[in-house]
């Protein structure tokens, strides 16, 4: 009679208690709207990323590029400036965007990261809102990189910035997978900012951000074909020099073969970084 008594008494419960819904296709795009706008929210109020989204393109091109094109640009067979401003804007899109999942690991030190994997939505869509909210900022700093461009009288036509636009948003995909990559494997939070600054700094000089890489060998040769932005670049150099005579020396792959290894690299690093990072989240 006791048992009879609990097994009605489980029964009535569990007719009260609400079951936990599984995840839909509208509900998976409100969460990354909502992580988007979030993503967005904390770049406006905070004056120091945009600051920086104009100081690191003076820092970069200014500086660092300014120098190489009035010592080293001589014979090159194509106009570095023009070289430099595409490597320049495809370089703080990976870069920004790769920094701006470091939010991740600051969410995570509140408990916050903990609260949205529990959530009823796939772990995918927190990391894609926090890749596209990143981008925002990647974005504006693409503005302060042609704004400088334009001071050292470098420019591109009109076609060929929306040809960059057009393929922003992949190359911000696969920055923000790469990321995940980096803040998945590292767990120490210091560890991880010091990562997600330099070693896409490396990419900027390995990758052939400002500096050719046609002929680099041994070691440097391994390493450029490493950095997933070697491959953003390369694509994104691909459409802007298409039907120019600057092609040949500009342009390494055959874009088909880029867009394919960016696509596979993308699936890659998100999956094995996005598994990572929930599973640490799990084991915390």
């Amino acid at each position: 009679m006791t048992e009879l008594t609990m097994n009605q008494g489980f029964a009535s419960q569990s007719k009260t208690i609400p079951r936990q819904r599984k995840s839909g296709l509208p509900q998976e795009v409100n969460a990354i709207a909502t992580i988007v706008a979030r993503g967005i929210l904390l770049t406006l109020k905070s004056p120091g990323a945009l600051i920086m989204s104009l100081v690191m393109p003076i820092i970069m091109m200014g500086m660092i590029g300014g120098n190489l094109s009035q010592n080293m640009a001589g014979g090159l067979g194509f106009d570095y400036g023009q070289f430099m401003l595409v490597g320049m804007l495809v370089n703080m899109l990976f870069m920004v965007t790769s920094q701006g999942l470091s939010s991740l690991v600051e969410d995570r030190e509140t408990n916050f990261t903990q609260e949205m994997l529990i959530a009823p939505v796939s772990r995918y869509s927190i990391v894609i809102g926090t890749i596209l909210g990143s981008a925002f900022t990647a974005i504006l700093s693409c503005a302060g990189t042609l704004a400088v461009g334009l001071l050292m009288s470098i420019s591109i036509s009109a076609g060929q910035l929306l040809a960059i636009l057009a393929l922003s948003p992949l190359m911000c995909l696969a920055a923000g997978a790469f990321g995940m990559l980096i803040i998945g494997a590292v767990k120490n939070r210091k560890a991880v900012n010091m990562a997600i600054m330099l070693i896409p700094m490396s990419q900027m000089f390995l990758s052939g951000a400002i500096i050719p890489i046609n002929a680099s060998s041994g070691a440097l040769l391994v390493l450029s074909r490493l950095m997933p932005m070697t491959y953003c670049l390369d694509l994104v150099r691909a459409v802007v020099y298409a039907g120019t005579p600057e092609y040949g020396a500009v342009v390494m792959f055959n874009p088909a073969i880029t867009f394919a290894a960016i696509v596979g690299l993308t699936a890659v690093f998100l999956a094995v970084g996005t598994w990572l990072f929930a599973r640490s989240e799990t084991h915390k």
